[in-house]
């Protein structure tokens, strides 16, 4: 089950739209669309959840901590980045650094 930020839904949406052309059979990816007031908070508390990974600010992770506590989750958190990218061996750099550094 995934939960994608409100702000890219659209993204998510059209993941599924692939996988779905890929054959992956329905049910085995999930996507849950929402606010993280809502839709993330009822993820985090409900006590079939075990787990729970999440990427954005500190604040939210400490919510999110203090919300699954009850039920002791596996939590695993990417805190404070912001638009990570791998940039491989044989990429063009002329092109490639000015290109991730305009999409962050």
């Amino acid at each position: 089950v995934a939960k994608p930020s409100e702000m890219t839904s659209v993204t998510a949406w059209m993941m599924c739209k692939l996988l779905d052309e890929a054959g992956v059979p329905p049910g085995v990816v999930n996507i849950v669309f929402g606010t993280g007031p809502r839709a993330g908070a009822a993820l985090v508390s409900h006590p079939e959840v075990p787990l729970i990974s999440f990427t954005g600010s500190t604040a939210t992770a400490q919510r999110i901590t203090e919300g699954s506590a009850p039920y002791c989750k596996k939590l695993s958190f990417e805190l404070g980045g912001k638009n990570p990218a791998i940039i491989f061996q044989d990429a063009n750099l002329q092109e490639c650094i000015p290109n991730t550094v305009r999409s962050s």
